[in-house]
């Protein structure tokens, strides 16, 4: 029998503070318009670290508590939520899993001097200018959306369309994928999804001869009605469905689709074996979410296990905590996460967390199998 999910607290109503206990508020999508699968993972992760760390003697013999905050999806909410955490005297903040409120949330931390470890939003450009405030766990966009153009080219598609939405992510997205592909012989058709419905989409497949649609698109609606529309679309039979942004990891990409959407390559973070502390966690994460995590969830522990080792070695000073991103070498649940500024990153950065474009099995939707490995 699956155990039931460990709900998060109520953000705003939080238990009353254990006595010394050093404070690092996490910011999380808990309601919509938010992915709220993504965010329970990542809260799921966190809260799982904490309970390690305070297990292991927490902060110096001081107990770490986590203050959380729902964004919603909203920027202007994730701004207030690092103004009033500021004011609760947080050592830190982690999370974020949408990328224009983790650079909303960023800009914040950034004039406030809050230290802001961002776990899983990839934008490149998170903050405007650099920081020494911000670091960041995952990969930047360029980085691994140029992996998943290149598994793209491999599989022989050189005239890719993309199911776009208005927003900086998306459309950083589609001109990376643009730059990649066009030296390398390759195309992208841009189709707009607020003005085209699924059945003018495939429409639009047929007559730009794509032999694969990237759906740089909201989930569930409309990339459930986009990926059902093209499968069933018998002259889209040999077209590819891809969703670089990870929407087939969530379990309930596969309650929706079901067999639909196996075969959809998208871009996980993960390692072909994780480290031995990664599969202990892996265990408990399975249990707290009554089904396998994804990887937005080890971004969550790892986010909050990194700050903890600076909070144990460097100390609860915010100024100390920001000067000690240099230094950081914590093995994690992937691999030993160490922090530098590659070019043109204005975040101290994890270059580079492990990345591989996977795809549900069609034969075993439950299972992942891998596409393209770095």
């Amino acid at each position: 029998m699956n155990a039931t999910p460990t709900p998060p607290p109520a953000p705003g109503a939080e238990r009353p503070v254990a006595d010394g206990a050093v404070r690092v508020g996490v910011l999380v999508p808990l309601s919509p318009p938010g992915w709220v699968e993504a965010g329970r993972n990542v809260f799921a992760g966190a809260e799982l670290a904490v309970r390690d760390v305070n297990e292991a003697g927490g902060i110096g013999g001081r107990p770490l508590e986590l203050v959380v905050r729902d964004t919603a999806a909203d920027p202007e909410r994730a701004t207030a939520a690092v103004a009033e955490l500021a004011g609760l005297g947080v050592a830190g903040v982690v999370g974020e899993y949408h990328s224009v409120v983790a650079r909303a949330a960023a800009a914040e931390a950034d004039a406030l001097g809050v230290p802001f470890l961002c776990s899983s939003a990839v934008l490149d450009g998170l903050t405007e200018k650099p920081t020494e405030w911000v670091a960041r766990l995952a990969p930047a966009q360029s980085y691994g959306w140029r992996i998943y153009a290149d598994a793209l080219l491999d599989a022989g598609h050189r005239r890719v369309a993309v199911a776009v939405e208005p927003s900086v992510y998306w459309a950083s997205g589609t001109r990376l994928l643009r730059d990649h592909l066009a030296p390398r012989g390759g195309t992208v058709v841009e189709l707009d999804a607020r003005a085209l419905g699924p059945a003018a989409l495939c429409d639009a497949l047929v007559e730009h001869g794509a032999t694969a649609l990237l759906l740089l698109v909201g989930f569930p609606e409309p990339a459930v009605s986009i990926v059902r529309a093209v499968r069933r679309d018998p002259r889209l039979a040999e077209v590819t469905v891809g969703a670089p942004a990870g929407q087939p990891e969530f379990a309930e990409w596969a309650a929706l689709l079901g067999g639909e959407g196996a075969g959809v390559p998208f871009l996980r973070y993960l390692p072909e074996r994780l480290t031995p502390l990664g599969e202990r966690v892996e265990a408990a994460l399975r249990t707290r979410l009554a089904g396998a995590p994804s990887f937005v969830a080890y971004e969550g522990y790892d986010a909050v296990l990194v700050l903890a080792d600076v909070l144990r070695t460097h100390g609860v000073d915010r100024a100390a905590v920001a000067a000690a991103w240099a230094r950081v070498a914590t093995p994690g649940t992937r691999g030993t996460v160490r922090f530098s500024r590659p070019d043109g990153s204005g975040v101290w950065q994890w270059a580079w967390p492990p990345v591989r474009v996977e795809e549900r099995d069609p034969e075993r939707p439950d299972r992942f199998r891998v596409v393209r490995g770095v």
